[in-house]
């Protein structure tokens, strides 16, 4: 199973969407409060249809809450001014995929943080500022879910919080 983790998400709809993306691939939903919504706001709902059930959210409440969640895994931050481009990772089961804010990414005290073991970017276009949160998350899942060759979690991955 893979872990992907939302620092301080803002937006309903994209958390919503990855929701559904938990529900629909190996994908263990992290979210690191403050929230910038209810977990209960219709536009979260919406965004998730009906896979809310089928997803598996945990919602920590702060970043020393996840890392304690997770001691040991592998940890990659998602930022535009990333180094390694994320199809170079060879993903591994329980590796963490993190993201920032939809405003402002990762703080540089997360992205230095001695827990992250590579800060990783999503090609574009030369002047582009960003992806969408939901949009580039389902690009990172697809591509580690790829080089498994789309194998479904094991009993004792699943159970793997």
């Amino acid at each position: 199973m893979l872990h992907v983790a939302f620092f301080e998400p803002q937006i309903p709809p994209n958390t919503g969407n990855a929701i559904r993306l938990s529900a629909c691939t190996p994908v263990h939903l992290h979210l690191i409060e403050p929230l910038g919504f209810s977990m209960e706001s219709a536009r979260l709902r919406r965004a998730g249809l009906d896979y809310h059930d089928l997803a598996t959210v945990t919602v920590h409440p702060d970043l020393d809450a996840f890392w304690s969640h997770l001691p040991g895994a592998r940890v990659f931050a998602y930022t535009g001014r990333g180094d390694t481009v994320f199809s170079s990772i060879a993903y591994e089961t329980g590796d963490v995929l993190l993201f920032g804010r939809e405003a402002d990414g990762l703080p540089e005290e997360v992205l230095s943080h001695s827990r992250i073991t590579a800060q990783v970017r999503v090609p574009m276009m030369p002047g582009r500022r960003s992806l969408n949160l939901s949009n580039t998350a389902a690009i990172a899942v697809y591509e580690a879910w790829r080089q498994w060759d789309y194998a479904l979690p094991s009993a004792t991955d699943a159970t793997v919080s």
